[in-house]
């Protein structure tokens, strides 16, 4: 999964040129201005006009080959007026890409962006208000809200949910066996009771970095914490708060149920690379994780195993940090009406259901879960996708993660260091960079 930059709150800064109309009013003005300009371009069916190309923006790797043919092809033949033209960008680079290309008007008519980069480019007030489509066509209701949320500034949908990944438990059945654990946790309590028995003779319990703040962010949400508060527009690092603090120590006595750095993340090394050696009980990664060590390790086909992560009570599984891409029309797009049919086709069940299915993805509505419960692994990742969360809605998270406060935090507390002086000075150095400047 790329770790791009997925939260929780609606945006309440006042971005973009929608930002003091009622929704009352605004809607009732947006159906009638987008009636109007649909039916005078000739994008409805059956209105006439010339051919329209619309300009595609995809990222690498979001959707395969065969897809994009297959909806590409599918899309034309129902729309005889319209014409697509997909171009595959890559994620290095691609956020100074965008932004001049939203303030320009001479790019894309359609871009996928990941989903916490909303608030960056919609801070210029370049992009298109899709609260009526969101409303009216696409059931937002149902989003996943790890998608949604981040797409949503000042109460204005300008993201739409695409595709979602996020963080499951990954397990060697074998070893699991060899324990005498004959089901998975649905606890965290359980959760450390199974890890505790699997970290002996020779094996790792868990093998979780000391800096994997993804997965720490789950268990600050868990117990009802955030990384930061938003009040008047502007945001405060809350890691020192007695939730925040309560997911680090869970985190702290995990983490120690293995042979994890405490001073490097899940990349350094690969987590997939020390699970594959085969004596690491369980690791937190996306599904999709599993081909790599499969690939290093082709004994373990067949032995791994995928689970939500656990949360404190078996109600629910734990809240998890949600990737993922939301797709974009910016305001000054030459073909921004017929790009809102793309959306709404990429975004609608049919579609959605295609692509989870080819990507192992987990759909962008929770009503569409059903639709992968027979991957194991895929299923596990939407039943955690339920209680997806993503950072802080702010066109500066960005140059947190660029110079990340919460992973020397993570550290310090893991080796000894007083968790609450640690939790203070990263909280500070969280509102520092938050800042309204």
């Amino acid at each position: 999964m790329k770790n791009r930059p997925g939260p929780h709150l609606s945006g309440l800064r006042r971005f973009g040129p929608h930002r003091t109309a009622p929704r009352s009013a605004a809607l009732l003005a947006a159906t009638a201005l987008a009636a109007s300009a649909l039916t005078g371009c000739g994008y409805l069916p059956g209105t006439g006009g010339g051919t329209t190309t619309v300009t595609v923006w995809l990222m690498k790797g979001s959707a395969s080959d065969g897809f994009v043919q297959r909806f590409t092809k599918d899309f034309e033949s129902g729309h005889k007026n319209i014409k697509l033209d997909v171009r595959i960008q890559e994620w290095g680079g691609i956020g100074a890409k965008v932004t001049a290309a939203v303030r320009s008007g001479d790019g894309p008519d359609l871009i996928e962006v990941g989903n916490t980069q909303v608030a960056m480019y919609a801070e210029s007030g370049g992009l298109r208000d899709l609260t009526l489509e969101s409303v009216r066509d696409l059931g937002s209701k149902d989003w996943l809200p790890g998608l949604a949320d981040p797409g949503s500034i000042n109460g204005a949908q300008y993201g739409i949910p695409w595709y979602a990944a996020n963080r499951v438990v990954i397990y060697n059945k074998d070893l699991f066996r060899d324990a005498g654990i004959t089901a998975v946790p649905r606890t965290r309590t359980q959760w450390i009771k199974d890890t505790e028995q699997l970290n002996s003779g020779g094996r790792q319990g868990i093998y979780l970095a000391g800096q994997d703040w993804y997965t720490l962010s789950g268990f600050i949400w868990d117990e009802g914490g955030e990384l930061a508060e938003e009040a008047g527009g502007n945001y405060t690092g809350a890691l020192d708060t007695p939730a925040a603090m309560r997911g680090m120590a869970f985190y702290k006595e995990l983490q120690g149920l293995g042979d994890g750095p405490k001073n490097a993340d899940e990349a350094h090394p690969q987590q997939a690379d020390v699970f594959a050696r085969g004596d690491v009980a369980q690791i937190i990664a996306v599904p999709g994780t599993a081909q790599t060590i499969l690939k290093d390790n082709p004994r373990l086909k067949g032995k791994l195993g995928f689970f939500p992560i656990p949360g404190r009570t078996a109600a629910k599984p734990s809240a998890v940090f949600t990737g993922g891409s939301d797709l974009i029309i910016p305001d000054k797009a030459r073909h921004g009406d017929a790009a809102v049919g793309v959306v709404e086709a990429l975004a609608g069940r049919k579609w959605q259901t295609e692509l989870a299915r080819t990507m192992s993805y987990v759909p962008n509505k929770t009503t569409l879960a059903g639709v992968v419960k027979g991957e194991e692994g895929t299923a596990a990742m939407a039943a955690g996708a339920a209680r997806g969360r993503a950072t802080p809605n702010s066109p500066r998270w960005a140059a947190v993660e660029a110079d990340n406060p919460i992973k020397p935090y993570m550290t310090e507390v893991l080796t000894g260091q007083d968790a609450g002086t640690a939790a203070k000075k990263a909280s500070k150095l969280l509102t520092d960079e938050l800042v309204d400047r």
